[in-house]
């Protein structure tokens, strides 16, 4: 069988995936953003640029677009479908449980993670989780810079020293 571009996980997580990257959600490029930040793993070569887009203190439109594995495919469609309704401090916590979990972390008590639950069997596969979290870490690496007054910030990457820290 030829390399699908994700580990075997049970048929669930399989479908969920699959779905998640054949009908990525967010897709759509967003007309001046409030936050946007390009990432990259230079692992794989997996790349992904991520706005938002926010109204009255909440998320109100959120794009990813890019090109890579399914598993990076997924997990932005997945983030893209998540953070509409979120406030910024609701992102930066969703942002810290997906990266929690990818390090065998239970989420906090009532967050909800949508179809994220299907990345479980991702953290048995150190190489597959930078791809996972590639949109996470480039909406981080946003979120930061937005908290600190820069609307550029420098791209993100999920180099290997940021894997052993950071994500």
């Amino acid at each position: 069988m030829p390399d699908s571009g994700f580990p075997q996980f049970d048929d669930l997580y399989r479908d969920i995936i699959l779905d998640h990257y054949r009908r990525p959600r967010g897709r759509k490029p967003l007309h001046s953003p409030d936050i946007e930040n390009e990432g990259f793993n230079p692992v794989c070569g997996d790349e992904v640029k991520v706005a938002l887009k926010f109204e009255d203190g909440r998320v109100k439109d959120v794009s990813v677009v890019g090109r890579g594995c399914a598993i990076s495919t997924a997990s932005g469609s997945m983030l893209a479908e998540l953070l509409p309704g979120k406030s910024a401090k609701e992102v930066a916590e969703l942002v810290s449980a997906v990266k929690g979990m990818m390090h065998d972390e239970k989420a906090p008590e009532g967050l909800d993670l949508g179809d994220l639950d299907a990345f479980q069997g991702v953290k048995k596969y150190p190489v597959r989780i930078k791809c996972a979290l590639l949109s996470w870490v480039t909406l981080s690496d946003a979120l930061k810079a937005w908290e600190h007054g820069q609307h550029h910030p420098t791209a993100a990457s999920t180099t290997e020293e940021r894997a052993s820290g950071e994500l």
